[in-house]
């Protein structure tokens, strides 16, 4: 049985067309279901004629979804940033490119200076491209995305009124500049940055569109460059110079809104699960309670409620300016 034996009869067909338009007639000698990346997509690695490729399928679209990312994908990959793209048709939602064996990050040569250093330049690099289409302003989508959270009544009427006010406060402090809007992945979590044992990719572009340029840079910095030190390097290899006081305020509110983002996602997953009462409590455990928790096997990571507390403490980083809880590198 092939791993594709999976699919719909309609995805079999659609994966059999486009893996046919890329390698013909060569006999593929075999099919791997892979996982990888922040992704919600199907993935398979297809070993044929000596070449390694990687079948991206795409589940049906939601109502946010994002109309031009294959558009952005396709820009990246001619950029070197994205893998090399050798098929995408939008309708079947399926796309073909090639494989590329992730190792860790946490093998990266010179460690976190070396890590933020190359993120840096690839962030230049991406935002150097011909500008991805625009689809919808962040704040935008953020507030979408977090009245969600608020509808599905996770939590006790109240509970999240001060989040409400503080997204209000940073929404009216921050201004819109379309004008300098660049190509954007705006979803550059580590699990979404591939290291090769040489050199770094991004895949996983299901989120990009043009949009503010410190998008990527506030997730970077929260999920990698996580000390002062880093986020200098991380800076300086980005824009060549260190941010200055205007750039930097304008950095904590884009990280503001990152954080809530994330933690809306987080939300929005856990309150999929059953439950019987409205949650009354905000607190958050630090990283050292979450990560002992963990160990302890008190919380279940990838669990809904393991994503229920990690959205507490992105909620509270977002609120206070904490750490937030990172992510894991050993991807």
């Amino acid at each position: 049985m092939s791993a594709l034996d999976t699919l719909s009869p309609a995805e079999r067909d659609a994966a059999n067309a486009a893996l046919r338009e890329v390698i013909g007639t060569q006999t593929i000698d075999a099919v791997t279901s892979v996982s990888g990346g922040a992704t919600a997509a199907r993935l398979f690695r297809i070993d044929a004629g000596g070449g390694n490729y990687l079948l991206r399928i795409e589940g049906a679209p939601s109502p946010l979804r994002n109309p031009y990312q294959y558009v952005s994908l396709g820009i990246a990959a001619s950029a070197g940033i994205a893998p090399r793209l050798y098929y995408v048709n939008e309708t079947s939602r399926i796309a073909v490119m090639d494989f590329v064996q992730r190792q860790p990050l946490g093998r990266y040569p010179g460690g976190l200076p070396a890590l933020a250093k190359a993120l840096g330049e690839l962030l230049s690099r991406l935002q150097a491209t011909p500008t991805f289409p625009a689809f919808v302003r962040y704040p935008d989508i953020v507030t979408r995305l977090w009245a969600h959270v608020c509808r599905t009544e996770l939590f006790a009427p109240g509970m999240l009124d001060q989040s409400n006010e503080h997204l209000e406060r940073i929404r009216a402090a921050y201004a819109w500049d379309e004008a300098n809007s660049v190509s954007s992945h705006n979803d550059s979590l580590p699990a979404n940055i591939l290291f090769d044992g040489n050199r770094l990719w991004m895949i996983d572009w299901e989120s990009a569109y043009r949009t503010d340029p410190l998008v990527d840079i506030a997730i970077v910095s929260d999920s990698i460059a996580r000390t002062p030190e880093l986020e200098d390097i991380l800076h300086r290899a980005w824009l060549v110079r260190p941010l200055d006081e205007a750039l930097r305020a304008r950095l904590r509110l884009v990280r503001a809104l990152t954080r809530l983002y994330y933690a809306s996602v987080l939300f929005s997953a856990s309150a999929t699960a059953p439950r019987t009462i409205a949650d009354t409590s905000l607190a958050a455990p630090t990283l050292a309670e979450f990560a002992e928790a963990a160990r302890a096997g008190r919380i279940r990571i990838g669990t809904p409620a393991a994503k229920h507390v990690l959205g507490k403490m992105f909620l509270a980083a977002f609120l206070s300016d904490i750490t937030t809880p990172g992510f894991d590198l050993s991807v």
